[in-house]
């Protein structure tokens, strides 16, 4: 596994990547700046940890109103399995609890 740095509003993150999904993260990475940004721009909110959470939840509201036709999952699964890239919910959970932990290291929520 590498390190790579990426940049949220502004600030700098040194975030554990998994081999091969540097460009997932960091397209994700960029995802959550431009949502993040989108809310500190339209001046209701100047708070980091309040941006986040409406970012978050935005985000999330946002992928479960995409639908997941069985097709598709099982078009991405025999993607993930030909290429290797993990994409089960254990996957997803060990990715969200490292990043807990680095973001919880340096004191900052985002």
């Amino acid at each position: 596994m590498k390190q790579i740095e990426v940049s949220i509003m502004g600030q700098s993150y040194l975030l554990g990547c998994p081999d091969g999904g540097e460009q997932q993260l960091r397209q994700a990475v960029s995802h959550v700046d431009r949502e993040m940004c989108a809310i500190r721009d339209a001046g209701k909110l100047k708070a980091r940890e309040r941006i986040a959470v409406l970012a978050a939840l935005n985000l999330a509201y946002e992928l479960a109103a995409q639908p997941e036709p069985s097709a598709a999952r099982a078009t991405a699964q025999a993607q993930s399995e030909a290429d290797g890239t993990p994409v089960s919910n254990e996957y997803l959970d060990t990715l969200i609890g490292r990043l807990d932990a680095t973001l919880n290291d340096d004191g900052h929520l985002l």
